[in-house]
C-alpha cells in the first residue's frame, strides 16, 4: 500500500514538472539569443504550437521603434507569405554615410499553418545593429487558426521572475575590437616565430650531429688503416 502511494506521488511530481517545464519554455523565442553591436544578423524567430486542438496560421513581430533597423530582409518560408511594413522615422538614420528616413517597424507571415506538437522557424537578417543598447526586444502575436491569440509582448524585469508571454528578446554583446585582432595576429607571428627558431635549431642540431658522425667515421677509418699497416710490416720481418 505504502509502495503504491510513493509511486503515486512520484509519478504526479514527475507530471507536473513536465507541464511546468513545458509552459515555460514553449513560447516564442529567437534563435540565436545574442548577436554583437554594430554588426548585421541572421536571426530565427522559433514559433512552437501550444495548442492540441488548434493549429498556428499566423505571425506578427513588432520591431523596436526606440532603436530602428535600416535593414531587415527576410527568407522565403515555404507555405508562408511574408509582409514588412515601414514607418517614417522621427530621427533620421545615417547608415554608411546614407541617411535613412524611414525603418520597418513591422513583419507579418501568413497563409501557413504549424500543426499540433511542432514549430516552424521564420527566419530573418537584421541590421544594423545598434551599439547604445544591450538588447532588442520584439514583441510577437501568435493566432490560432480558432481565432484565439496569444501576445508574447511582456518584458522581463531584472531580479523578477520569467512573465507568463515574454516577448523574444535579442542579446547584444561587444563587438571584437581592432585591438584583440591585433593581439591574435601578433599571438599568431610570435608562434611561427618561434616555430621557425625550433625548426631551424633542429635543423642545426642535426648538422652538427652529421658532422661529427663523419668525423667518428673518419677517425675509425684512420685506426683500421693504420692497423693494417702495422700487421704488414709484422708479417714481413717473421718471414725474413
Amino acid at each position: 500500500m505504502k509502495t503504491s502511494r510513493v509511486s503515486f506521488v512520484a509519478a504526479l511530481a514527475a507530471g507536473s514538472v513536465l507541464v511546468l517545464s513545458g509552459t515555460a519554455f514553449a513560447h516564442v523565442g529567437i534563435q540565436p539569443g545574442e548577436a554583437a553591436k554594430g554588426g548585421y544578423a541572421t536571426i530565427n524567430f522559433k514559433v512552437p504550437n501550444e495548442r492540441d486542438n488548434a493549429s498556428t496560421t499566423k505571425l506578427e513581430v513588432s520591431f523596436p521603434t526606440d532603436h530602428p533597423l535600416s535593414s531587415v530582409m527576410p527568407q522565403d518560408v515555404p507555405g508562408w507569405t511574408v509582409s514588412v511594413e515601414k514607418s517614417k522615422l522621427d530621427k533620421p538614420l545615417t547608415v554608411h554615410g546614407k541617411q535613412i528616413n524611414e525603418a520597418v517597424t513591422k513583419v507579418t507571415w501568413t497563409g501557413g499553418k504549424i500543426e499540433a506538437g511542432k514549430f516552424q522557424q521564420f527566419p530573418l537578417s537584421i541590421g544594423q545593429l545598434p551599439s547604445d543598447t544591450d538588447k532588442l526586444v520584439f514583441k510577437a502575436i501568435q493566432t490560432y487558426d480558432n481565432n484565439e491569440v496569444v501576445r508574447w509582448i511582456e518584458e522581463a524585469k531584472d531580479g523578477a521572475a520569467e512573465p507568463q508571454n515574454p516577448a523574444p528578446v535579442l542579446k547584444l554583446t561587444a563587438a571584437a575590437s581592432a585591438d584583440d585582432h591585433h593581439d591574435d595576429d601578433a599571438d599568431k607571428n610570435s608562434g611561427e616565430a618561434k616555430n621557425t627558431e625550433h625548426e631551424d635549431g633542429a635543423k642545426n642540431t642535426a648538422a652538427s650531429g652529421s658532422d661529427n658522425t663523419a668525423r667518428a667515421l673518419g677517425i675509425a677509418g684512420i685506426v683500421v688503416g693504420l692497423g693494417g699497416v702495422a700487421f704488414g710490416v709484422a708479417s714481413r720481418r717473421r718471414t725474413s
